[in-house]
Formats: C-alpha cells, structure tokens, sequence
C-alpha cells in the first residue's frame, strides 16, 4: 500500500445543480466549469462573467490606496526638480521586475533614476543602513523602494537623518509600528480603505505607474505579469486581470532580454501560460539573486541593447543551470543524511553540511520536505565563524516559525512565518537545535497532524479526457494561489507502459486506460514508483490535472499528476538467478533465509537498511515496515509463513534467489537408487569425501542428486560414511527411500520452489497475499 499525501475532498462538480445548469446555459460555458466557479464563490451571473471576461476596466483606482497621492506627488517633484532618484528594489523576481517598472516609469518622464538591488549575501533583505548611506553620499536625494520597506525602520530613519526622502511602495506583512516614510504606498495599510489586498510588489509598483502615468501603462503588464506568477499571491480580482493580459502582452513582447531568454528556455509564446512564467522565466531570474547579485535581472528586463540582450539572456541560463547543478548536489547528500542512523527517527530535521551554497538551501530544504515528509532545516556550518546559515520549508499543520521562536539563545538571526524559516545557529549547539525542533514535533503533536486536504473537481475515467473539456477547462485559466487548476480523481482499470524517464530515470510516466481507451499521465520527481505501479496496474488510484502535451506539431491529451496512492499490499515480482549490487541500493527490510548467502552481501546493503536472517526456531518480532525484500528463496513454505505473519509491509520485492535449482532438478528416479545399492553392496571402503566426481560419472547420476542419494542411504542405514568412506551395511532393514528426512526435505523444498519460483506473478502475488490475509 502506498498511502496518498493529501485527503482528496470530491466535490463531484460532473453532478451540477440546477443553478450550475442554468448559469452554465447563460454563459454558453460546460455545467462542471459553473459549478466549479459557484464552489469558490462566484455564485451570480455578474460575477462569474466579470471572472470569465477579465479586462482593464476591472483595475481598482490606484489613487484609492493608501498615500498613493502623497507618494506620487513626492516622485513627480523630484522629477521636476532633477534629483537623483534611487529605485531600491529586491533580488527575487517579483523584486526585479517591481524595480523595472519603476525604473522605466520614471525613465519615460526623465526622471535622473537609478536603481539598486540589494545582495541577498552582502546587504540582506529590505532596506540597508549601510545601502542607504551609500547611496544618499553618491548623490540620491529620494529612495523609492519596491517590494519591500515597511520593516525598515533603522535603514529609513538614517535617511531622514541625511536628509533624503523614502517613498515605500510594499505588499509584505506589516509590522506594529510603520518607519517614518515619506509615503507608505501598501494595498493593507491599516488606514487604509483599498478593496483588493493582495498585490505583489510588481502589483503594487503597477499601481503606482499608473498613477503617474494617469492611464494603465499596458506596455509594462508583462512585467506585472512576472512578478505576480513568481510571488505566489492570488491569481483574482486585480492580480487575474494583470496576470491575463501580461500573458498576452508577453507573448509578443519586444523586450530583447525576454526574447532571449524565452529562446533559451524553449519556451514558444505562442503556448504561453502562467506555467511559462513559473516554470521557465521566473526561476532563471531568480537565479541570478540567489548565487550572486541579481542586478543584471533588470538590465535584462529593460536593455534596449541586442548584443547585450544575448549576453544577459546567456548569464540568467548558466547561473540557473548552476543553480540546478547546486540543488541536485546538495539534495542528494542532504536526503542521504535524512535517511541515515543519526536522523531517521526524527520527526523533524536538522541537515547540515559545509561548502553548501546558502542562496539554494531553501529549495533542498522543500525537496527534503516532499520526499521525507517531516518538517526540513538545512543548514550551511562554517567552522570560522562558528555559525550555520540556511533556511527551513515545514508541512501542513506544523508551525515552523513557533517551533524556534522560544530558542533564539541558540541561534545569531532568526526570521521567517509559519511556513518557511531563515536562520544563522550557532555551529556548537546544532545538537540542542534538533532538540528543541523534536521537542515541537511533540508540543504540537506534529505525527498526529491530518493529511492536508486538495479539492477534487471529480472523478473521472479516461475517456473522458478530452480536447473540448481541456478547452472548458481553459476557461478558468490563469492558474494559481486561490484559482487552483482544476483536479480529477481516477481509479483506472490498469496502467500500462509504466516507466521511470529522464537522464536518471527521475520521473514517471505511464498509461491509464478505462473503457478500452487510454492516456498518458506523467508524474514528476517519482520515477522511482515505476517498479510498484508497473507491479500492481490495477491497484492505483490518482489525482491529475488535465493538460495537453504538444510535440512536434502534435497534439495530445496528459494528465499532470498531483498525487497516488496504491490500494493493498504491493508486490513485485523480481524473481533472479543472480544478484546486483543495484537490488541493494534502496533503504527497507532485507530477509536472508540462508545464512551464508548474507554474509557474501552484507556489505553491499545500505546503511540505512535492516537485515533479518531466518533461522530455525527464531523469534520474529510484530513489526510494521514500508518495504520488505525477501532476497532467497527459503527452504520451506513455513518459514516464509513465519515471516510474514509478524512482519506487514506495505511493499515486499520478491528476489527469491536461489544458486541450484532443485525443482528443475528433480528427485532421483527408482532405477536410480537401485543402481546405487548394487554398487554400494559389491564395494567395501569407497572414498566418496575425494572420489565423489568420479563415482557420479561411473554410476551416470548427477553429482548433487548423488549427494542427496547417499544422504538418504545412511538416514535409512544402509550404509554408513565415515571420515569420508562409504561401507554398506549387511542386511539393511527394508525401509522405503519416502521415509529419509533428507527425502522428505528435499521433497519440501522442490514443492517450495515450485510455488515460489516457477509460479506465475498473479499466483505468486495472491499466494504473498494470502499469508498476510488473516493478521
């Protein structure tokens, strides 16, 4: 059984009410696609049209936001009087792209502006005493700063102090207290009366221009667009207006820099959606921020300059490729270490390492989390300074940001929500730092945390995946925070064609069929479920997306999958003649029922992996375990009854190797044994321990087979052997050969095989199955 990671909430939206219909008939729109905008909230006519139709008469005034015109009046009489205006934006993408509105806004007044991007490693995040004093000695008479500010207070204080302005355009959480701006321009300012609040930074810097500009600067959407896929926020209200029509504006910008990178990131405008952004364009600018400075991320956004253009577009692909290269490292080693004797057992995890770039630990930090569950720090210790920086990702339920607050006596900085932390420990107290992160995995009853939940549009079987409701479904788009892309609920009849693809066998992609139709599903990150899917077709059930996939000038239906589970316990069949070094590689339960088979792999067994050797009269304790390898194939059906009724695993891999086959080989025949007793009655003193080769090719009886023969003479006393040297017995007792225990085991053991090796997989799985049935 593989259990999913979600509680998937089924809202059968393919079972319309009459509302649903009616709207739906209204709208000229499919029945599902009304009943799906009824379930998040657009319940009238007015309100599903203004979602379906969005356009830029739907953007609020920007002068209802708080001291909109406060800051715009302090812009334009910097303008007007020539001061040097300083954009202070932020290393991220909604960072770049906020300060490249900005930037250019003021540009198309000629404005004297500039712009300055902090250093994630140097100047930390918002506004920077030491930054500010910088730039007002190199002449910067007013700082506007964009998607950040409201937590600046020292950094803005000192500008006052220096006599230059600060106007705060931000969308971030809002302290307590507010710094001393000259305008603090926020969607939630507390006294403030603005209707829709949740605007990124590019959204808030959007706001702003178009204040300045008196009229919606639809040239920069595409900018808005950026920015407010990469932030996460809401995709409605204002952010589905700007996000819809960026896209559009993107798809046929003239804006060298994405030109070029959109080139570079295979990226065909012609099938540009919201994933385009989160997915290729977003990430690459990112990259810039998190390695280094992210300064060139705007100069690629907003250079006029083709050959420069390129050279941008080429840093913004090899820094992302590092980045990539970075993460594959590091997540390599940190989900090792994850595995491992000193951190398995932890319900939460501290992972450290040294050398590790700081800038990416925040994205191993969530691939440790999806892969192992458990809340996730990591963490890069440096001997010199004696600290450890990184950042952390936790799991739904678990509040992160709590579970650290109560230690700041262990640590030099700490920050962050909920969700996601940064930190700087202190390198000599990591061990009370997994301490305290344990002790609120048990304060908050983190292993007693329900799944999260995902709404379900409905269930759906295979052929019905078609073109016209992608279309429909379309209709809904663009995706993201708080406009989920549709999901579907499929319990297939099978899957076929299950395999791991990639380079590295990373991901998954197969088949599902119902009604003797079928379609491609792909599953990213999980190719190593191939072997348990292609092992148990008809037990999975999934949860996916609609999609299309277009290649080569071909269009076909997929589905995105988002979650599986398999029902029951999985078996594979992976029955060998001979062992890997790869069959050893994965981390589980390993049973040898033959002692001398685990000492010649002890070795090649994981660290992380638990061995069991099954010895006659030993006492298996009750154990429940994900996965359970039965490596040889043991000598009676009893013992791997033994097993498997105080084990339960949710998966057993069945190898079942064995060096001879004895089933192939059979039992001796009668004339056999007869030919067998005339020589051993005509021979006194036969070296069989030296001459037993020579004895088989002299009688014509396979060598094993004359082993077990012999063995089943001297249980029956017909001869003795000793020291090597075969003497019969005068006048044996007449005993039948059925009766030797060696007779009975071998007899034993062919019947073992031949339903645990020779069976068909189907036999063989019902057969595992059926030992497990009863406990």
């Amino acid at each position: 059984m593989i259990e999913s990671h979600y509680d998937w909430q089924v809202k059968d939206v393919d079972q319309p009410t009459e509302a649903a219909q009616q709207a739906a008939e209204q709208l000229k729109i499919d029945p599902m696609i009304a009943q799906i905008l009824i379930n998040r909230g657009y319940d009238t006519i007015d309100t599903m049209q203004t979602f379906l139709t969005p356009d830029l008469s739907q953007l609020h005034d920007p002068f209802a936001m708080h001291d909109m015109q406060k800051g715009v009046d302090r812009i334009q009489n910097a303008i007007m009087n020539a001061e040097k205006v300083t954009i202070y934006g932020d290393y991220d993408a909604d960072g770049v792209t906020s300060t490249a509105i900005m930037y250019e806004t003021l540009d198309q007044f000629g404005a004297n502006v500039d712009y300055f991007i902090p250093n994630r490693f140097v100047d930390g995040y918002g506004p920077n005493t030491a930054a500010f004093e910088r730039l007002i000695e190199g002449g910067t008479q007013l700082i506007v700063t964009v998607d950040n500010g409201v937590s600046g207070h020292d950094a803005i204080a000192r500008a006052n102090e220096l006599g230059c302005d600060v106007v705060v355009t931000d969308h971030h959480e809002l302290p307590e207290t507010l710094p001393d701006a000259a305008a603090v321009i926020h969607p939630r300012h507390p006294e403030g009366d603005y209707p829709f609040g949740g605007l990124s930074g590019a959204g808030v810097a959007f706001k702003v221009a178009t204040a300045l500009l008196e009229e919606v600067p639809q040239e920069l959407l595409d900018l808005a667009a950026i920015g407010t896929v990469a932030d996460l926020v809401p995709v409605v209200d204002e952010n589905r207006v700007l996000v819809s029509l960026g896209l559009k504006i993107l798809a046929q910008t003239d804006r060298l820099g994405l030109v070029n990178r959109m080139q570079g990131a295979g990226i065909d405008p012609s099938q540009l959606t919201e994933q385009s952004i989160g997915f290729g364009i977003a990430p690459r600018l990112n990259a810039l921020g998190r390695l280094d400075d992210a300064a060139p991320a705007v100069e690629l956004l907003t250079t006029l300059d083709d050959e420069r253009a390129s050279e941008l577009a080429q840093l913004t692909e090899k820094q992302n490729k590092y980045r990539q290269q970075l993460v594959a490292d590091i997540s390599e080693t940190a989900l090792t270490q994850a595995q491992d004797a000193d951190h398995r057992d932890h319900p939460a995890l501290v992972i450290t390492g040294e050398h590790w770039h700081e800038g990416v630990l925040g994205i191993v930090a969530s691939k440790v989390v999806e892969t192992m569950g458990k809340p996730t720090v990591v963490l890069n210790v440096n001997p010199d300074s004696n600290t450890a920086k990184g950042s952390g990702r936790s799991v739904a339920g678990f509040n992160l940001f709590e579970a650290f607050d109560g230690h700041r006596d262990l640590m030099v900085a700490f920050g962050g929500h909920a969700g996601a932390v940064g930190m700087t420990a202190k390198a000599d107290q990591l061990t009370a730092l997994q301490t305290a992160f344990d002790d609120a995995a048990e304060t908050q009853h983190l292993t007693d945390q329900p799944k999260g939940q995902l709404n379900v549009a409905a269930r759906l079987t295979a052929d019905k995946v078609t073109m016209p409701l992608y279309e429909q479904l379309q209709r809904l788009a663009p995706f993201g925070t708080d406009n989920p892309v549709p999901l579907f609920a499929f319990d297939p009849e099978t899957l076929q064609n299950v395999k791991a693809i990639g380079a590295d066998g990373k991901h998954l992609k197969f088949k599902v069929e119902d009604n003797g139709q079928a379609v491609d599903a792909i599953d990213f990150g999980q190719g190593a479920l191939a072997p348990v899917l292609a092992s148990a077709p008809d037990q999975v059930k999934l949860l996916a997306q609609i999609d299309i996939n277009v290649w080569q000038g071909r269009t076909n239906m997929q589905l995105m999958v988002k979650d599986i589970a398999v029902t029951g316990m999985v078996v594979e069949d992976k029955r060998t003649q001979q062992l890997h070094k790869t069959m050893f590689s994965e981390a589980g339960t390993y049973v040898f029922f033959n002692q001398r088979v685990y000492e010649q792999l002890r070795t090649q067994l994981p660290p992380t992996a638990v061995s069991i050797v099954v010895t006659a009269g030993q006492e298996i304790s009750d154990q429940k375990i994900n996965t359970l390898f039965l490596v040889d194939c043991p000598a009676s059906i009893a013992d791997l009854q033994r097993v498997l009724g105080h084990i339960t695993a949710d998966r057993i891999v069945a190898y079942f190797y064995l060096k001879q086959s004895h089933y192939l080989l059979g039992m001796p025949e009668r004339a056999q044994y007869a030919k067998l007793f005339r020589f051993v009655k005509t021979h006194q003193n036969v070296d069989v321990g030296k001459r037993m080769a020579e004895l088989a090719a002299y009688l014509k009886i396979d060598a094993s087979q004359l082993v077990l023969m012999l063995q089943i003479f001297s249980e029956l006393h017909f001869v003795t052997i000793e020291n090597g040297q075969l003497t019969p017995i005068a006048q044996p007792a007449n005993q039948k050969i059925e009766t030797a225990p060696s007779y009975q085991s071998r007899q034993t053991q062919i019947e073992t095989e031949k339903q645990l090796l020779y069976s068909e997989s189907a036999v063989l799985k019902q057969l595992l199955t059926s030992f497990t049935a009863d406990k």
